[in-house]
């Protein structure tokens, strides 16, 4: 009894951490499409909405993925050219799906080499968005779902260790603070966003490896 005891045990955390690995993978894909939307409608690009608008349906997964992109907006403007015509810089203008896992894969890498942070995490959102841009105007929006689809796969070989440890995905809001006491309103950080006017925030060890 005791060792079909310790056998259940055993067998209920293996399917917890399964159950916790596919959520956090699940919510790496959605923040990757409203990443993605919100990238193509800036830009005035068509795109279906994603099954769940994030930003604009708010909740802790809309809030997580304001600061995502909020961040990302941020990077790109201290690093242009970094983000900027990424599919010629790794030389995939072809639209094949085997060379855009190949290289957001090789990509993906190469940011974490030397370990994670959350601004190589906002980094690798950067790079997704700018290169589903790419492909839209290329005439190629069914890679998006390559792209997206290769976030999960990356989060779940290489992430989801990371994010448990630091509670989630919700730890990312911790990159900010405001002096705003209304901050966590999510339909002011929406309003905010949509007016693109500055929030009075402050990265906080961005960079940093922790």
């Amino acid at each position: 009894m005791e060792m079909l005891r310790r056998s259940s045990v055993f067998a209920s955390e293996v399917f917890d951490r399964s159950h916790a690995d596919k959520e956090l993978v699940s919510q790496a894909k959605a923040l990757c499409r409203d990443y993605i939307h919100n990238k193509l409608n800036s830009a005035g690009c068509g795109w279906s909405k994603p099954e769940h608008g994030l930003v604009a349906a708010g909740g802790t997964l809309g809030e997580i993925s304001f600061v995502l992109l909020w961040l990302g907006e941020e990077l790109e403007y201290l690093h242009p050219n970094v983000y900027r015509n990424i599919t010629r810089q790794l030389n995939i203008t072809v639209a094949s799906e085997s060379l855009v896992t190949e290289a957001f894969m090789s990509v993906a890498a190469d940011i974490f080499s030397t370990g994670v942070t959350w601004g190589k995490v906002v980094s690798l959102y950067a790079v997704a968005g700018n290169m589903a841009l790419e492909y839209v105007r290329l005439g190629n929006p069914s890679l998006i779902r390559v792209i997206v689809d290769c976030m999960g796969d990356f989060v779940y070989k290489n992430l989801t260790g990371w994010l448990k440890k630091r509670g989630g995905w919700v730890d990312i809001k911790k990159c900010v603070v405001s002096s705003d006491p209304s901050f966590h309103s999510h339909w002011l950080l929406s309003a905010v966003y949509t007016l693109g006017l500055y929030l009075k925030t402050v990265v906080l060890y961005f960079l940093r490896e922790k």
